[in-house]
């Protein structure tokens, strides 16, 4: 080709490159090419780390390993030890007044979610039945600041609200059930929970399709034996039969969050009765949890949720026999993406070789869990590795900025960011 040529072609190239530059800046494009580029890394991650279940708990030496670091992992000192508090005596309860039918509250605008964003654009749907005139951006902007981060624990949802929408009042509870959702429901407030998801289209090779996702209910129909929730998924006015919610729910130990107007505190607290207090709550979540394992002592998920409820409790020993169960049982492949009591469980009782391995197969699903970078620091600290432990644990707060358990632990390590 002639130098003519060239200077004739060189100008239009240049000019196309800029307009794919522009365009790709563009929100809709910009978002669908980092959607691309997650699924071609997940699926090459697929490839190399092939995807078999949940590593299975390892031999237990019967002499305590020697000379283990003496570390609370976390911003908030850790007791040393704990014991179920004693039951508390409920207050008695007035006979609850029989329920309507049916129940549709005013459904708030719907909001479809961005990229792994189920969390904030519900909690948004939420907030905006209450007047408040943000969206899911807003709150993924503190909660999420990175937007590939694939996770949001109630938690941080909690916190948003408390902090940001400090107007409403927020709380998060366990061991639900279908006739408390109604309940709430038929008092006139929405319920957030979070539960099961099933993808249409497998992500690596022997993809179980198994994920999280939260929804907000508005209503439900014992006729049609279905909840109408908010799903930013699914869609608006979506229908979910009451047995399969409960099948998919279960797996999160039944979680919900409440947000309600200062002036319904106590509609709450009556819906709630005993359960008001977190303890109780908790003692009647671990007792369900246990009365479930052992009418099925197949269902890894009965087991987990005793093991999350022990963790609760800082019955640590306990919590890992019952993870123990449950990682016998199979687990799905995406579990440590959203749940992190087996961490919890195993560096406090001092199995740090299965955490190594657990968290070492979170990060081979989820490279930028921060919590499973976080813990697999601490595993490594444990196990004499002071450098790289340092390295997770900035890998943790890059993947979180916010991420205050990271930063505790580099403050402890005596490093910088």
């Amino acid at each position: 080709m002639s130098n003519l040529s060239y200077r004739k072609v060189l100008p239009f190239a240049a000019g196309l490159i800029l307009i794919v530059i522009l365009l790709s800046q563009y929100p809709p494009i910009n978002q669908r090419l980092i959607w691309y580029r997650e699924v071609t890394l997940a699926y090459v991650r697929g490839v190399i780390y092939p995807a078999g279940p949940v590593p299975t708990p390892l031999p237990q030496p019967t002499v305590a390993q020697a000379g283990t670091p003496a570390v609370a992992p976390s911003k908030t000192p850790i007791p040393t030890s704990a014991q179920l508090p004693p039951e508390a005596t409920p207050t008695s309860m007035p006979s609850p007044t029989p329920l309507p039918g049916s129940v549709m509250l005013a459904s708030p605008a719907w909001e479809k979610q961005d990229i792994n964003n189920c969390g904030p654009a519900a909690l948004a749907m939420y907030l905006r039945y209450f007047g408040w005139e943000g969206d899911q951006f807003d709150i993924s902007n503190l909660v999420k600041p990175v937007r590939e981060d694939r996770n949001v624990n109630v938690e941080e949802l909690i916190y948003y609200v408390r902090t940001q929408a400090g107007w409403l009042n927020a709380e998060y509870r366990v061991g639900g059930d279908i006739q408390l959702l109604k309940r709430i429901l038929a008092a006139g407030i929405p319920v957030m929970i979070e539960e099961s998801f099933y993808f249409e289209d497998p992500f690596w090779p022997n993809d179980d399709l198994w994920a999280a996702h939260y929804q907000l209910l508005t209503g439900y129909d014992d006729a049609q034996q279905t909840f109408t929730a908010q799903d930013s998924f699914h869609g608006a006015n979506h229908k979910v039969p009451f047995s399969t919610l409960d099948d998919y729910w279960k797996i999160f130990n039944r979680v919900y969050i409440l947000v309600f107007l200062p002036g319904q505190v106590e509609t709450v607290k009556s819906i709630l009765g005993p359960d008001w207090d977190v303890d109780t709550n908790r003692r009647h979540a671990l007792e369900t949890a246990q009365a479930e394992a052992e009418a099925d002592p197949e269902d890894a998920f009965a087991w987990f949720n005793v093991g999350s409820n022990q963790v609760y409790f800082e019955n640590y020993n306990e919590a890992a026999l019952a993870y123990d169960q449950a990682r016998n049982l199979s687990l799905p492949q995406r579990m440590l993406r959203y749940q992190f009591g087996p961490f919890l469980a195993y560096f406090h009782a001092g199995r740090n070789q299965d955490l190594l391995a657990l968290t070492e197969y979170a990060l081979q699903r989820t490279p930028n869990a921060e919590e499973a970078l976080l813990w697999h620091g601490w595993a490594l600290y444990r196990d004499g590795d002071s450098t790289a432990a340092v390295e997770e644990f900035r890998a943790a707060l890059e993947a979180n900025p916010n991420y205050l358990d990271a930063q505790y632990a580099l403050d402890f390590m005596g490093a910088s960011p």
